[in-house]
Parts: C-alpha cells; sequence; structure tokens
C-alpha cells in the first residue's frame, strides 16, 4: 500500500514537471535546450543593466543578457541570442529603459542586408545613451529656464519691457494713424486698379504684354543658347585644329613639325630670292625684259609691225598676204 502511494506521488510530480517544461518551453521562457548564439558589446556605461534583461531586435525579445563584466574600462555584455534571429554583423546595441519603472534591455538594429550575420562570439557595435539622472538633470534645467523666463516677464520686468512701446505708441498715435490711414488708401486704389500698381495688378492687356516680353526674352535665351552650342562647336574646332598641328598632321602640321619640309622650304625660299635677286640685276631671259629698256623697244617695235601686218591683211589674197608678212617683219 505504501509502495503503490509513493509511486503515485512519483509519477504526479514526474507530470507536474514534465508539464512545466511543455509550458516554458512553449511560452519561450525555456532556452537552455534552444540553440544560441553569443555576441558581445562594450558600453561606456550600462545604466543599471543587469543579467537576464531582455535583448530586443525592433521591439521583439530574440534573446537575455549573459554577463556584464569591466574590461579594459569598457562594460562588456555577454548577450545569449536565439540562432534562428537574422542579426547582422553591422548591427548595433543600444541600452534602453522601458519607463519610469521599467527594467533596462539591450535593443538591437536591424543591420545592413548584405552583411554577414553574427557568429559565435561576434562583437557589436555599441552605443550609449544617456540615463534616465542625466535625463532629469537636463529636464531641470530646462525648466529652470522657463522659471526664469517666466520671472523676466512678470510683473515689473515684463512692464519694464513694454513701457517704452507703449510711451511710443502714446507718442506717435497721430503718425501712425494717418499712415494707417494713407495705406488703406494706397490699397484700395490698387484694388480699383487706380495708378501703376493697381494697372498692373487689374489691367489684362498690361498683363499679356507682360507675358509676351517673357516669351520673346525666352526665345532670345534660346537663340542665345544656340549661338553658345555654335561657339563652342567652333572652340572645338579650333582646339581640334591646334592639336592637329601640334602632332603634325596636315600641311600646317607638317610645316610646323616636319624638319625636312621645312628645309625644303627655306631652300626654295633662298633660292626664290637668288632668282628675284638676278632678275632685278638684269640677269637672264627675264632680267632683261625687266631692266633692259633696249629689248623692251626692240618688243615694242615688233609689236607694232605685226599690227600694221594684220592691218594690210583684210585686202590681200594669201600669198601676197605672206608676201606682206615677210616685207613687213623683215
Amino acid at each position: 500500500m505504501k509502495s503503490s502511494l509513493e509511486t503515485r506521488l512519483g509519477v504526479f510530480f514526474a507530470l507536474v514537471i514534465l508539464a512545466a517544461v511543455v509550458l516554458l518551453e512553449v511560452s519561450g521562457g525555456l532556452t537552455f535546450f534552444r540553440k544560441a548564439t553569443h555576441v558581445r558589446a562594450r558600453f561606456d556605461a550600462v545604466n543599471e543593466l543587469q543579467p537576464g534583461a531582455p535583448v530586443k531586435l525592433a521591439g521583439v525579445p530574440v534573446g537575455q543578457v549573459r554577463g556584464v563584466a569591466i574590461e579594459d574600462n569598457k562594460v562588456v555584455v555577454t548577450m545569449r541570442l536565439r540562432a534562428d534571429v537574422d542579426v547582422r554583423t553591422d548591427s548595433r546595441a543600444i541600452i534602453r529603459f522601458a519607463g519610469l519603472m521599467g527594467q533596462n534591455y539591450v535593443a538591437l538594429t536591424f543591420g545592413s542586408p548584405g552583411a554577414p550575420r553574427v557568429t559565435e562570439g561576434t562583437e557589436l557595435a555599441a552605443e550609449t545613451l544617456p540615463d534616465l539622472g542625466e535625463i532629469m538633470a537636463k529636464l531641470d534645467a530646462a525648466a529652470s529656464g522657463v522659471g526664469n523666463i517666466t520671472n523676466l516677464f512678470g510683473g515689473d520686468n515684463f512692464q519694464n519691457l513694454l513701457g517704452p512701446f507703449t510711451d511710443f505708441l502714446r507718442d506717435n498715435s497721430p503718425r501712425l494713424t494717418a499712415i494707417l490711414g494713407n495705406l488703406q488708401v494706397v490699397s484700395k486704389q490698387i484694388a480699383d486698379g487706380e495708378g501703376t500698381i493697381g494697372k498692373l495688378v487689374s489691367d489684362d492687356a498690361l498683363y499679356t504684354a507682360a507675358i509676351g516680353t517673357i516669351t520673346n526674352m525666352n526665345d532670345v535665351a534660346v537663340q542665345i543658347q544656340a549661338l553658345s552650342g555654335d561657339a563652342q562647336a567652333a572652340v572645338a574646332e579650333a582646339r581640334q585644329m591646334v592639336a592637329d598641328v601640334s602632332a603634325g598632321q596636315g600641311t600646317l602640321g607638317r610645316l610646323m613639325r616636319d624638319e625636312a619640309l621645312y628645309r625644303e622650304t627655306t631652300e626654295a625660299m633662298t633660292s626664290l630670292r637668288e632668282i628675284l635677286g638676278k632678275i632685278n640685276q638684269g640677269q637672264g631671259l627675264a632680267g632683261k625684259v625687266v631692266n633692259d629698256e633696249t629689248f623692251f623697244k626692240s618688243v615694242k617695235g615688233t609689236l607694232q609691225k605685226v599690227e600694221k601686218a594684220t592691218d594690210g591683211l583684210e585686202d590681200q589674197g594669201p600669198i601676197s598676204v605672206l608676201g606682206t608678212v615677210i616685207g613687213t617683219l623683215f
């Protein structure tokens, strides 16, 4: 009987333990039997972060903090992440707090899609945010500033600030009233289409003329742009021509770059200079033609005889014509 009771109790406790394990597994609280990846991050301060704190990716729990230790003046936080979580090597770890009374946790960013996934022991970049104390100190300083501004514009201080402005309005009230009246008259004239500004606002003809002027200006701008394109093309051609000449291409390029052609041109110019010198000195047939007056007179006389001979050809027969020409010339 006693053995049967102990057996029943043992089976009962075994079933309770099995049910607890199943519930923890279903709820996600049991992570000992799951595959996981351990990563690290180095922080300047962890703001009361404790082991067991959740690790979240975009607000979704993906792991837990397994350890917090100090190494080389940094706080190293070791995190245990589920193996099925897609965390990249360029993800950043940030310590955040879940409200005034909430527990701090580690928030992870997604990282780049092209970056590799984290492996065991990967160290992530860390970002330290101001803790609650620093935030409260800044809020206190801001509240003090607001209080100072309130004190500045309260009571006598506010009256001292508005006093000169009030005196100015009181002393210049007639002038301000006249200015406002003039502005009212001018605005009415503009609305009625009176005056230059009123016509510009109300006259459709002026509007049409202005649109036409703008259209003409646009056409001129298009023409100027076209001329600019032509000028750019001309400049490009000039640059190409200069480049060809510099490269020794074309006649001008060869004249500038080809030494043999340069020497031949120089020799030709020298020969031409010598020929012109001989002609000026009366040497050779061309020199005599240019400089010898006797030769010039002889040629002139011969031409005159030929002219006389041609005058007598009109009334002569073929034989007599030949005789006349021979007689005239000789």
